[in-house]
C-alpha cells in the first residue's frame, strides 16, 4: 500500500514505498489545466484521443530516466492515415519547478497487447508557454503492416528538475494508457483511480484529395 501524506499550502500528496508504479512519484492537483481544444485544422488530419479533455492530477516520478508513460492508438480502419503529424500532451513548467527542462518522445510497436520496440525516437524537446496542451511536430511515417503503435514521453529528469505529465478527470479507465519502469510495460497505475494519460497523436494522409473539413476528433479503436 502506498503511503500518503498531504503536504499543507501546496496542494501535493508525496507517495513513497513499494507500490505497482514500481517508483516513488509526486502527484498536485490538475484540476485547473485547460480543457481540450480543437488543433489547428488541416484538410487531411486526425486527433486520436483517449482523455476526457480535462485534467485532474499531475504527475512526475522521482526518477525520470527509463520511465515513460503514453497510449495506444489503432489505425487500422482509417489506414491511409499513417502520417504521424504531432504528439500533443499536457505539461506545464511552474511545477515541480519553474521553468521548461525538457523530455523525450518516442513511438513503440504494439503487438500482442502490450508495447513493444521503439519505432521513432527517442526525440528530446523542451516546451515552452505557460500550463496546458504542448504540440510537438513527429513528421514521420508508420511502417508497412504495423497499425497499433504507442506515442509516449519519458520524464527524463529526475524530480524535481522535470515536466510533469497528466492525468485526466475520468475514473473510467479506457484500457489504453501504460506506463514503464525497469524495463518494464504495465497498464498505467495512475493516482486515487484516476489513469488515463492526457497525450494525444495527430494523424494525416497527405495521398488522398479531401474535401476541406474542420479537424476530425476520434477516439482510437472506437472509429
Amino acid at each position: 500500500m502506498y503511503k500518503v501524506t498531504t503536504i499543507v499550502g501546496l496542494g501535493l500528496a508525496m507517495l513513497g514505498g513499494a507500490g505497482a508504479w514500481g517508483a516513488d512519484c509526486v502527484v498536485a492537483t490538475a484540476a485547473s489545466a485547460p480543457a481540450a481544444r480543437e488543433a489547428a485544422a488541416t484538410d487531411d488530419a486526425i486527433e486520436l484521443i483517449w482523455d476526457s479533455g480535462s485534467g485532474r492530477w499531475w504527475l512526475a516520478w522521482y526518477t525520470g530516466r527509463g520511465s515513460w508513460v503514453g497510449n495506444d492508438f489503432d489505425i487500422s480502419t482509417i489506414s491511409t492515415y499513417r502520417a504521424v503529424e504531432k504528439i500533443k500532451l499536457q505539461s506545464r513548467a511552474d511545477w515541480p519547478n519553474v521553468g521548461w527542462d525538457g523530455f523525450n518522445l518516442g513511438i513503440y510497436n504494439f503487438a500482442g497487447g502490450i508495447p513493444g520496440s521503439l519505432l521513432w525516437g527517442p526525440k528530446f524537446v523542451v516546451p515552452t508557454g505557460s500550463a496546458g496542451w504542448k504540440e510537438f511536430s513527429v513528421g514521420w511515417t508508420l511502417p508497412s503492416g504495423i497499425d497499433k503503435f504507442v506515442a509516449a514521453q519519458e520524464q527524463y529528469y529526475n524530480y524535481p528538475n522535470c515536466e510533469p505529465y497528466c492525468v485526466d478527470n475520468s475514473l473510467t479507465f479506457t484500457r489504453h494508457s501504460w506506463q514503464y519502469y525497469l524495463g518494464t510495460w504495465e497498464l498505467h497505475v495512475g493516482y486515487q483511480n484516476y489513469r488515463n494519460v492526457m497525450l494525444r497523436v495527430i494523424v494525416d494522409n497527405s495521398t488522398l484529395a479531401v474535401t476541406p473539413a474542420s479537424l476530425g476528433r476520434v477516439k482510437a479503436l472506437y472509429f
